[in-house]
């Protein structure tokens, strides 16, 4: 009986790294994708710039998330889960599950964030090339690898400290916001498909 679970368990957790593993593949690839289509679209170094700012406080957000939802204690939500207030239910349900949330969230997103800001970073240097004269194209990588580095973990230090001290207020609102997802699914989607009309 105990191989038998263990065994059991040995595939659940290899089926689970299995579609985290392809669910990150289709998703980098996806983003990065877009994000050099973009790129290859505007002349602006400051669009560029601030693309690659987005991206990097992407991947801060959900860092914050998945500390939060590893340092939120449950017991706090039970009473509004029972008055049935929004956000209360999503919230016990990312707190049970802190470990997938935070796989998802610290490892996924912020992986995928960390290439694509790194690809970015990167067709931001070759622009910088033909701007900056006299400078090596090195020694410009090194500055922008630099830049992007001291940015994601300064923002992470930073984020973590804030995501243990308020992880109940951080769940909630993230909770708060997979409920309202949650209540209003033809919304949601009308709203996508007008967008997506809309860029045609």
């Amino acid at each position: 009986m105990g191989n038998n679970k263990n065994n059991l368990k040995k595939r659940s957790t290899l089926k689970h790294a299995m579609k985290v593993a392809l669910g990150t593949f289709f998703l980098a690839v996806v983003i990065s994708s877009y994000s050099q289509i973009f790129l290859n679209n505007i002349n602006s170094l400051i669009f560029a710039f601030a693309l690659l700012l987005v991206i990097i406080f992407i991947g801060i957000f959900f860092d914050i998330i998945g500390i939060a939802a590893t340092a939120a204690e449950e017991a706090p939500f039970h009473a509004r889960a029972s008055r049935k207030l929004p956000g209360a239910r999503q919230s016990i349900w990312l707190i049970r599950n802190a470990d997938k949330v935070a796989n998802f969230c610290n490892d996924v997103v912020g992986d995928i964030c960390g290439t694509v800001s790194g690809s970015i970073g990167s067709l931001i240097v070759l622009s910088l090339t033909r701007y900056i004269k006299g400078w090596e194209e090195w020694i410009i990588g090194t500055i922008m690898i630099g830049l992007v580095a001291a940015i994601t973990v300064g923002g992470k230090a930073a984020g973590k400290s804030a995501a243990i001290n308020g992880s109940e207020k951080i769940i909630l609102y993230v909770g708060q916001v997979m409920s309202w997802f949650q209540r209003n699914p033809k919304k949601t989607k009308n709203k996508l498909e007008r967008r997506g009309k809309g860029n045609k």
